[in-house]
């Protein structure tokens, strides 16, 4: 593609939100006199109650990132290098622009886990909302935007045949089937939490975490494409484990992930 360098064959990515307190109080409760940790404890009780109990995650137009993280993957699937983004200071909106300009860059592929579904449109709102540019993003009729183009691959959309049949049990669930951490001590539903404590990095290490557990939940799905072969992809896992032992002084918490680190070892 004209004016962007081949760079990564792959960028796998994760987000993080919190909720946006300010803005629910300006449009959902504009009509209520209400706080911003008011407004954001009412969409969360709200979305507790609309789904049964099953989630209090206030929907993503209500929401801003506080973590990026991606990983640099090789054409030959090798893991290349992992970043969280504006490291650091973890500032939403410098975080957001350095994905934009990144992904303006590089021609390279959009590997996500429900990407499509969430990921995208909020970094896409936050773009709107602070006004950054996203070079070919929109304006590629096929490009990563385009459900069934090869840009990006949404690893639960290409899983779940396309939302036919959805993997109850989401990335948690496959990077355990492989012998990976998956979720630890930090979930999803922690980091609103987490980023009222004033817990930031904490935040973006859980999001580093999911990126790797994306990663090889991705090299799994090569193997079912006949992209690679399975022992091939035991080199490739067993070659990051050793690049992220090696990562362990620039980033400390790469150690707990290593020591919830199994090998894939199918008890059937």
């Amino acid at each position: 593609m004209a004016g962007k360098k081949k760079g990564p064959a792959y960028l796998i990515f994760d987000v993080e939100t919190v909720p946006d307190g300010v803005l629910l109080a300006k449009t959902k409760y504009a009509h209520e006199s209400i706080t911003p940790e008011g407004a954001v404890a009412k969409a969360r009780k709200e979305a507790l109650e609309k789904s049964q109990g099953k989630s209090d995650f206030v929907p993503l137009t209500y929401c801003y990132p506080v973590a990026v993280s991606v990983a640099r993957v090789h054409a030959d699937y090798s893991l290349e290098a992992i970043t969280c983004l504006d490291d650091p200071e973890f500032r939403p909106k410098e975080i957001v622009a350095d994905f934009w300009r990144g992904l303006a860059r590089y021609d390279s592929t959009l590997v996500s886990y429900n990407g499509r579904g969430f990921d995208l449109p909020v970094l896409e709102l936050a773009a709107f909302r602070w006004g950054i540019a996203a070079p070919g993003h929109f304006a590629e009729k096929f490009g990563r935007r385009y459900r069934y183009g090869e840009k990006h691959l949404d690893l639960a959309d290409w899983i779940s045949n396309h939302g036919a049949a959805p993997t109850t049990g989401g990335l948690d669930l496959l990077s355990k089937l492989l012998g990976k951490p998956g979720k630890m001590e930090t979930k999803g539903s922690d980091v609103e939490r987490l980023h009222r404590e004033g817990k930031i990095k904490e935040i973006n290490d859980y999001c580093m975490f999911d990126v790797l557990d994306t990663y090889f939940v991705f090299l799994r799905s090569r193997v079912l494409t006949g992209e690679l072969e399975i022992k091939d992809e035991q080199a490739r896992m067993k070659e990051a484990r050793g690049w992220i032992d090696s990562q362990r002084s620039r980033h400390p918490h790469l150690a707990k992930y290593l020591k919830n680190w199994g090998d894939w070892k199918p008890w059937l």
